[in-house]
């Protein structure tokens, strides 16, 4: 039996913009994401057999456990497509809280294709591993590069940038749920009266530019989902009020994200969110890269 544990971290956009759709019915992006230190953790556990057996488990009943969990696509194609046979086992450990806009699902499943790479030795090169994952979903790649980047096409252009440093990233999930595609099927793109600048973005990241980051934080998705979930305004809000220099919506939401330079500040608003039962799923958590 061959044991190996992961850690998959969670995003978040810095800056995103839609720049329109496309014939195919997806959305060119354009955005900056960023890791931070909350991560789920996942075990795999390999034995030999002469067929393929994959299962999965999980601390939490609130995620799918069969072929419609990335982690399991991820592990059948790669076993596809590599001919391997084998009793596979993969416990998840979600900490990430889950449809948040942190890119949880993709971020286990690029986790999973950096473990089977390494459990059967394919020696596949990061690109490769990329081409895998952008099968599997349009964040994925970014995951399994995992450094801070310029995101562009439907996600799947990639361009490495200067990490966000030197701070703490307060996370807090409202109690909702957001569908990703019902707010880009409810996106109008030539209706957006702003956009992030991205460029700014990327010049105060290479700056180490604290201000100037948080300054630039926007993402244009909010025009959908601020009008149905009013809370996340409210967090945004609050994090601001309680010394965030700035607090935005990451990915489709409604997980919302403040940036502190103090982490006293930081956990002072994760209290204050969780004694006024705003969100349970509240964590302070640094920049990783």
């Amino acid at each position: 039996m061959i044991k190996l544990e992961k850690k998959a971290y969670a995003k978040v956009n810095l800056a995103l913009d839609v720049l329109g759709k496309r014939e195919d019915g997806y959305h060119e992006v354009k955005m900056i994401m960023q890791n931070i230190s909350l991560c789920d953790e996942l075990i795999f556990t390999v034995e030999k057999s002469d067929k393929l057996n994959i299962s999965l488990t999980s601390n939490k009943d609130n995620i799918p456990l069969d072929e419609n969990n990335l982690v399991h696509k991820a592990v059948a194609s790669m076993c596809e497509r590599y001919d391997i046979h084998a009793d596979i086992c993969v416990h998840i450990e979600k900490n990430i809280p889950v449809e948040a806009g942190m890119a949880g699902g993709s971020t286990d499943c690029a986790a999973t294709i950096h473990a089977m790479n390494e459990l059967f030795s394919l020696k596949l090169s990061l690109e490769e591993m990329m081409k895998i994952g952008v099968k599997l979903g349009a964040d994925v790649p970014y995951c399994i590069m995992a450094h801070t980047a310029l995101s562009e096409g439907i996600g799947e252009k990639l361009a490495p940038v200067t990490p966000l440093r030197d701070c703490f990233v307060l996370v807090a999930k409202p109690k909702v749920s957001v569908s990703t595609g019902m707010v880009y099927k409810s996106l109008r793109c030539d209706e957006l009266k702003s956009h992030p600048d991205v460029d700014g973005m990327i010049e105060a990241l290479a700056k180490n530019d604290l201000e100037g980051v948080s300054s630039r934080l926007e993402n244009v998705l909010e025009t959908v989902t601020i009008g149905l979930y009013p809370i996340i305004e409210k967090i945004k809000d609050i994090m601001k009020e309680r010394g965030a220099l700035n607090a935005v919506m990451s990915g489709s939401g409604p997980t919302v994200f403040g940036i502190y330079r103090d982490r006293e500040q930081a956990e002072s608003a994760r209290s204050y969110i969780i004694e006024r039962n705003i969100s349970n799923e509240v964590y302070v958590t640094e920049p990783v890269s």
